[in-house]
């Protein structure tokens, strides 16, 4: 199981399961944040067209091309099957945000042999790392 820091330091595409529109909220800002380190973020969010640039999903399954972490804005209760669907796709890591914990997310990731964090931040981590992708 890798650290969050070697995670991230592994990563170059993030897909993000609850991007928002709205830049008041972490789930903008810290999407945003990363992209500006030179992560190319994906936004998976099913009323959004595009955000951050990139062209938005509705789903993990409707993305045409890999992704190296799954990182997930959404309330706990929704971890699971964002998890199922990250390891249906072939995600090498889940993340769930700061504030956010699963202990089902975690057994069901753990038990494909995919990297997971949980209640941790993409951008706390990233700073304490000083990591950066040149993209």
């Amino acid at each position: 199981m890798r650290s969050a820091q070697q995670i991230l330091a592994d990563s170059a595409v993030i897909a993000v399961v609850g991007a928002s529109r709205d830049p008041a909220k972490a789930a903008h800002r810290v999407p945003a944040e990363m992209q500006r380190y030179g992560w190319r973020v994906i936004p998976v969010n099913p009323i959004a067209d595009e955000l951050f640039g990139e062209r938005a999903y509705r789903s993990l399954a409707d993305i045409p091309h890999p992704v190296d972490l799954v990182d997930v804005f959404r309330p706990a209760e929704d971890a699971v099957e964002v998890a199922r669907q990250a390891v249906a796709i072939g995600a090498p890591a889940v993340w769930l945000q700061l504030g956010i914990v699963s202990p089902q997310a975690r057994q069901l990731v753990q038990e494909a042999g995919v990297d997971y964090v949980e209640n941790r931040c993409l951008v706390i981590e990233r700073a304490a790392a000083n990591l950066t992708r040149s993209g």
